[in-house]
């Protein structure tokens, strides 16, 4: 019978649900796994059709991978034709540093978010891609989720939302309590693929430009494309006629190769980059992923993030769902704060540096006289979170 319904009469013939999760990105992905995993009934729920793009580049650091393997996917990156990262080059005004990383991989977002879907979904989760999804009202032991758009719209309830709809899509109606603001003066993210050219990029390294317009990362993934991503300044970008003109300044500015293919090659952009929602949670209600908060990263920290986030929500999810308690809305907000909160504060300090050239230059320097320095900084950011263990 259910093989035979339509993607939202399915969803409204198993209503109410246990849990609802709103986005099908890393973070919303592995938190349906493991609740759907801990006997739950979880729908999750994606705008778009899979598989699909994203601006990320796709880098998975050492607590990436260390949080895959305590979920039993250490191999996931490898099944989706993953590459290992081995070493970090920094350039700014034309001199470069290179560091060692104890651990990282690239892998194409398309195939491994589309993997991770499909743990979910082999866990007992029930998938719906192409289908927009809004947080609604409390209706009694339920909060409400509006499925669809005006005029082909379905209601479903659920004993807990989870929301991890990513930059920039919130997902909230308006009169509910969290709400998001983007920083003053956020640089925006762009990226592009390019398959021409790339030999002059080297592979199993991530390679970044800083110059005055932004920073620019560039790593070779699956295939050979290689994978173009920026923060950028928005007014500067403007003024330069488009993300490929302001990247390809920051690469000459950095004494990177140059890349005739910047400037034509098809380009997709974020919002702004650095941003924040408060509270975190609400009656029946979790935030996490980038939807929680943002911060420019630097060496592939934000599907870690995600990551870290998802395990971490198990938790006070399962509690929701089988009692709910307001004190679960101040445990989250502190269980975020550990596994997520306090490595972005050390983002947030990287990116202050890297929009100062000089800086970077100088840091460039003490580096490249003294290797050591920036040991504990890249093992910090790969360093495995802890998290308390689900209820």
């Amino acid at each position: 019978m259910a093989g035979s319904l339509k993607p939202m009469e399915l969803a409204c013939s198993e209503d109410p649900w246990d849990a609802a999760v709103i986005g099908a990105g890393p973070a919303g992905s592995m938190a349906a796994r493991d609740l759907a995993a801990a006997g739950a009934r979880v729908l999750l729920v994606d705008r778009r059709a899979f598989p699909r793009d994203k601006v990320c580049g796709g880098c998975l650091n050492g607590q990436a991978l260390a949080i895959l393997r305590s979920a039993g996917l250490g191999d996931l990156p490898w099944r989706v034709g993953g590459r290992a990262l081995g070493s970090f080059r920094l350039g700014v005004a034309r001199r470069s540093v290179r560091l060692d990383l104890p651990a990282g991989m690239v892998v194409s977002r398309s195939r491994f978010d589309a993997e991770l879907v499909a743990t979910a979904v082999a866990a007992g989760a029930t998938f719906l891609p192409g289908i927009e999804a809004e947080v609604g009202a409390i209706d009694g032991a339920f909060r409400r989720v509006r499925l669809g758009r005006a005029g082909n719209e379905r209601t479903v309830r659920s004993r807990v939302v989870l929301l991890a709809t990513g930059l920039g899509s919130p997902g909230l109606r308006d009169g509910l309590t969290p709400r998001t603001r983007v920083a003053a003066g956020s640089r925006v993210g762009a990226a592009c693929l390019i398959g021409r050219g790339v030999e002059r990029y080297e592979a199993g390294m991530i390679h970044m430009a800083v110059g005055k317009v932004g920073y620019v990362g560039l790593v070779i993934q699956d295939g050979g494309a290689l994978h173009v991503a920026a923060a950028l300044d928005p007014g500067e970008c403007r003024r330069l006629g488009g993300p490929g003109a302001a990247a390809a300044e920051v690469l000459a500015e950095a004494g990177l190769p140059a890349l005739d293919e910047l400037t034509t090659a098809r380009w997709r952009g974020t919002p702004g980059l650095t941003w924040r929602t408060r509270p975190l949670a609400d009656e029946r209600l979790f935030i996490l992923g980038d939807a929680a908060g943002y911060v420019e990263p630097f060496t592939g920290e934000g599907i870690a993030w995600a990551l870290a986030s998802a395990r971490a929500v198990a938790g006070p999810a399962l509690d929701a769902i089988e009692r709910w308690d307001v004190r679960l809305v101040g445990e989250w907000a502190r269980r975020h704060a550990r596994v997520v909160g306090r490595r972005q504060a050390i983002c947030r300090a990287a990116a202050a540096v890297l929009r100062r050239p000089w800086l970077v230059r100088v840091a460039c320097e003490v580096v490249s006289a003294l290797p050591g320095s920036a040991r504990r900084l890249v093992e910090c950011l790969n360093a495995p979170p802890c998290f308390p263990e689900m209820s």
